[in-house]
């Protein structure tokens, strides 16, 4: 075992050395008493670059198809200038040795220019941590990051996420909850010196997921799950948290758009991927190739997460996701400034929602996209998600079924052949994810109230 691996693994066992490493900020209660999240280092500047090919890399939880989906979502419509393709790999009970086994058959083939892994569950055994486990997490992480990086990939190594409840596969290996849960954040605190030393990004999925699942017990209900109803397989509000920390470590600043809306003038001025198509009597007429994140949908919708009044307290929504990370302000802020804005209260009318704003509000400016849940985008944006949803399942498909024949045997014979069927079948697939995705012509009225 490589030397620069012996310090972490003491410093968990709380062995001190020659200095305690900085850890994560914890709530004061003594559930978190036990844990000690190594600090994880800042982001700086984007890891994205226009035209790169992403590889979203995982265990069961990636094959879930949903944080998979709503990163493909984000960087399909919000970022649509930076041109990134995506694909998921995600398989069921894989560790991370497995993904090695098949990564340059299954990945490397198709030339990815960033990836991202979330391993670990499975690598935890649903034990005690122990060395042994410790150990071969990291000699298979750390052959994950080398090929990778021999192949000019840049990546974000993911940590795994947490575990809400006793999985029933798990109830007689003789460990408690918190003890399964210390040994993800040992595994957590491994990926995040194993990206230092390596010098690539670090998602941080464990913290997040595990404090939120403390918070939403307190704030919303004591059978609330953020790792869903098993556990250990999120809903859609795990699945948000774990999105937001892929996202965040690529360095995207979340800005979506700006339109500075004058009074007195009646004019409108609007940033890049977005044009006025006209200005009368306090209604703008704005056409947007760039779409914010819509974190649901009317209720007939049947593909998406809906909008209903319990939305905030579902494990089963974004909107509740959102509410134990900073989505909307890190990610998200499709802005509306008002110049002129003289008056004490203004209404302001976005599709068919609207909402009273101070003067000094809209002065300052607001967030549409948080303060809009459903909005103009929101039809357009689901559609477009259920082409991602649509090519992401495919992937599965292709990889599992077509190129392993039901995950028995590798892909060995008549590759190419094989290679070339399958992508044919999943080209109309990407095609109709373009197709989907138009400019959204909306409307925004302002009238003193």
């Amino acid at each position: 075992m490589r030397l620069k691996f012996i310090i972490p693994i003491l410093a968990l066992t709380n062995i001190s050395l020659l200095a305690a490493p900085s850890l994560e900020s914890k709530p004061d209660d003594a559930h978190f008493e036990k844990f000690q999240p190594v600090k994880a280092l800042a982001i700086h500047g984007l890891l994205l670059k226009k035209g790169d090919r992403l590889a979203i890399c995982g265990d069961s939880i990636t094959e879930q198809k949903m944080y998979s989906r709503i990163m493909e979502d984000y960087l399909t419509m919000c970022v649509p200038q930076l041109k990134v393709s995506v694909r998921q790999y995600g398989w069921s009970g894989e560790w991370a040795s497995g993904f090695l086994g098949r990564m340059t058959n299954d990945c490397l083939r198709f030339d990815p220019t960033i990836a991202t892994t979330c391993y670990g569950m499975n690598d935890c055994e649903y034990h005690v941590y122990s060395d042994h486990i410790g150990r071969t997490y990291q000699e298979n992480s750390q052959r994950i990051v080398e090929s990778f990086k021999a192949h000019h990939v840049r990546l974000i190594l993911g940590s795994p996420g947490c575990i809400s409840k006793m999985p029933p596969w798990a109830v007689n290996n003789g460990a408690t909850l918190e003890q399964l849960d210390l040994n993800l954040c040992n595994l957590r605190n491994l990926d995040e010196q194993l990206a230092q030393e390596e010098n690539v990004r670090f998602a941080d999925v464990f913290w997040p997921m595990f404090t939120a699942d403390y918070t939403a017990r307190q704030k919303y209900d004591p059978n609330y799950s953020i790792c869903g109803k098993d556990g250990v397989h999120p809903s859609w509000a795990g699945h948000t948290i774990m999105a937001y920390a892929y996202l965040k470590a690529m360095g995207l600043d979340g800005d979506i758009g700006t339109f500075t809306i004058d009074l007195k003038r009646n004019k409108a001025k609007v940033s890049a991927g977005h044009k006025v198509i006209s200005a009368k009597d306090g209604e703008f007429e704005i056409e947007s190739s760039r779409y914010p994140f819509c974190p649901c949908e009317a209720e007939s919708q049947a593909n998406y997460p809906t909008c209903g009044q319990d939305a905030t307290n579902s494990e089963n929504s974004i909107r509740s996701g959102e509410t134990f990370v900073p989505f909307n302000e890190d990610l998200n802020r499709l802005m509306l400034v008002v110049k002129n804005a003289g008056a004490k209260e203004y209404q302001v009318t976005w599709g068919d929602e609207t909402k009273t704003f101070t003067g000094d509000q809209l002065t300052h400016g607001i967030n549409l996209a948080a303060e809009f849940p459903a909005n103009p985008f929101t039809a357009a944006f689901a559609k477009v998600d259920a082409a991602v949803a649509a090519k992401q399942a495919y992937e599965t498909k292709e990889i599992k079924d077509i190129f392993h024949h039901h995950g028995s045997e590798s892909l060995t014979e008549h590759t190419d052949k094989v290679v070339g069927h399958a992508e044919q079948d999943r080209e109309p697939l990407v095609t109709a994810v373009h197709a989907a995705f138009v400019p959204v012509t909306h409307v925004i009225r302002i009238v003193e109230k």
